[in-house]
């Protein structure tokens, strides 16, 4: 027979354990201003930061990874900078569907948001990935992109209606399950110094531990990303009990 201490031990692991991680990559154009460069260039180093994140989510053991990388609001930034930045995804995303990196790492891409927001050769990229990588479990790696915290909401129950349930039949595991990501989430970050979450992962991150980083995106280091797991470790989490 197991002790009771034994199974409250494992119990406590179990709460502890980082399953799903969350960052909303924030101040690359604040770094470009900084250093006097231009917008693109902000981005474009925001952009090699992403690697690093992964690779060390992978030491860590850590299932799921969601990046929030481009907004609905974000459309509404300035149209080169917006063009600019579709360009960037295409040229990105293009470099990881001709390497074989991600696949031997057991590294399966997700996207989620709104896709019909994106240009054609864009989305046509989104699945093209995620069809390439739909085998591999080691770890997931969302970006949201076209994402908003209210707009998935909706968009599940819009989603629950269509497949005919009754309100009897809805319950939070259904809505879930409705959502573009199901994985409730553990520790969301926020690089840039501001303290909101901008509708990252609303559902999701109701019980999430929270860590905003002053540090701007592009200048997030391997030891900024362990000192945030370290963190998180040695908190205690009550979810409301």
């Amino acid at each position: 027979m197991m002790s009771e201490n034994f199974i409250l031990a494992c119990v406590s692991f179990l709460l502890m354990a980082l399953n799903h991680l969350g960052i909303i990559l924030d101040g690359n154009r604040r770094y470009a201003k900084k250093l006097g460069l231009k917008t693109w260039d902000g981005h474009r180093e925001g952009a090699n930061r992403v690697k690093d994140v992964i690779d060390e989510s992978l030491a860590f053991g850590i299932k799921n990874l969601t990046l929030y990388t481009f907004s609905t609001e974000n459309f509404k930034r300035d149209g080169h900078e917006v063009e600019f930045l579709m360009k960037l995804f295409k040229e990105v995303f293009k470099k990881v569907q001709k390497s074989e990196d991600f696949t031997k790492k057991g590294i399966r891409l997700r996207f989620a948001g709104d896709r019909s927001l994106f240009p054609r050769d864009v989305q046509e990229i989104m699945v093209s990935l995620e069809e390439k990588m739909k085998d591999n479990n080691r770890i997931s790696v969302n970006f949201a992109m076209g994402y908003g915290g209210r707009s998935e909401i909706l968009n599940a129950v819009k989603r629950i209606i269509d497949k005919g349930f009754s309100s009897e039949d809805v319950d939070e595991k259904l809505i879930s399950e409705n959502l573009y990501i199901k994985e409730d989430l553990d520790l969301l970050i926020r690089t840039g110094g501001e303290k909101r979450t901008s509708g990252f992962l609303p559902w999701q991150g109701v019980y999430a531990e929270l860590m905003f980083i002053d540090k701007l995106w592009p200048e997030f280091t391997k030891d900024d990303f362990k000192r945030c797991i370290n963190e998180f470790e040695q908190r205690n989490r009550r979810f409301g009990q």
